[in-house]
């Protein structure tokens, strides 16, 4: 039997045995198969009862953690082209949204399989944030071009060119602030919904400020539930941990191989981990510190983390396959 799934935090020096304990389920999905079926995405809903992915290969499937077969998981049809990110509803736990290169954005309800809304002629669309409040999101395209949706309208309301190249987004806990990753390393902080900058230089008044933590290009960002931590990851294989008040670098972790593909906050924000498309395993770091705390062994890369939104259950892609640490399915 499963150790019981804490819904408040374990201590640092616990954690490790913890999780040691806790079961990985691999989640089959047969009609995926070799490179193009890369997992591009994970997203849990905002209550933790379904899993989606999104692959290369155009499959878009809503899994239930707890029932392990395919059977039992909804596949959504409709794009056309690869799958880039997918991401539910923060105040809805069946709507979701998924960004594909074929230039179209769906809303989609996972209960009915309906597409509820969809936005065309968005270019090669690769990334996505939902506000919030699940009034609004921002979805960017190939061309450094970020669009503000909403999902009951079949055109964008804004839309912002960047005259960088911009690669993630992700909103400050408030919905005021968005936080845009560049090829230069740096993150703008800007206003939402006006994208004007949030901060300037003190040498400066005209000169924006901006978080530059890396050597090179900045390729993910993640805030932390509580809102004290930003952490940035980088094709330097680096994840920076920037302290919200001051915007200082805290510390740097750099116990990861390869280009930081993506970040995940456990949800009380005490650890978080890091995926890349090289090396193999996952380091677990404790967020106050920086220490890592304990290692999640792989046969391969794991490009696409996200933690469980309530319990120490952690999705990632391994493979081309959904794995989960910390489930415990029913047998049927």
């Amino acid at each position: 039997m499963a150790p019981p799934r804490p819904r408040s935090s374990v201590p640092k020096d616990r954690v490790s045995g913890y999780l040691s304990n806790l079961r990985t389920q691999s989640y089959n999905d047969p009609s995926a198969r070799g490179v193009s079926s890369q997992l591009r995405s994970i997203a849990w809903n905002p209550i933790g009862t379904l899993v989606a992915t999104g692959s290369s290969d155009r499959t878009l499937r809503v899994w239930n953690p707890e029932k392990v077969h395919v059977r039992y998981s909804t596949e959504l049809k409709g794009h056309t082209a690869g799958i880039e990110k997918v991401a539910f509803n923060p105040v809805k736990e069946a709507e979701l949204c998924s960004v594909s290169i074929d230039g179209v954005v769906r809303f989609w309800d996972v209960k009915t399989k309906a597409v509820i809304n969809e936005v065309k002629g968005l270019g090669d669309a690769i990334t996505l944030a939902w506000a919030p409040d699940g009034e609004s999101l921002v979805v960017g395209n190939k061309a450094d071009n970020l669009y503000i949706l909403s999902p009951t309208s079949s055109t964008p309301l804004a839309s912002h060119q960047q005259p960088v190249q911009t690669n993630q987004i992700c909103f400050c806990n408030s919905g005021t602030k968005v936080f845009l990753t560049t090829g230069e390393g740096r993150v703008k902080i800007l206003s939402y919904p006006d994208f004007k900058p949030v901060f300037t230089t003190s040498y400066d008044p005209s000169t924006p400020f901006t978080l530059n933590g890396h050597t090179s290009s900045c390729i993910s960002v993640e805030m932390a539930p509580s809102g004290r931590w930003l952490a940035t990851g980088g094709s330097d294989s680096i994840i920076a941990l920037w302290d919200t008040t001051e915007w200082h670098c805290q510390r740097t972790l750099t116990e990861m191989v390869g280009p930081v593909r993506s970040i995940a906050f456990s949800f009380d924000g005490s650890y978080l981990v890091g995926g890349s498309d090289e090396g193999a395993g996952l380091e677990i770091a404790h967020t106050e510190s920086g220490d890592p705390v304990h290692s999640v062994k792989t046969s391969g890369p794991c490009p696409v983390v996200a933690w469980h939104p309530s319990r120490y259950s952690l999705a990632y892609a391994e493979g081309g396959m959904l794995k989960i640490l910390g489930v415990d399915p029913e047998r049927k």
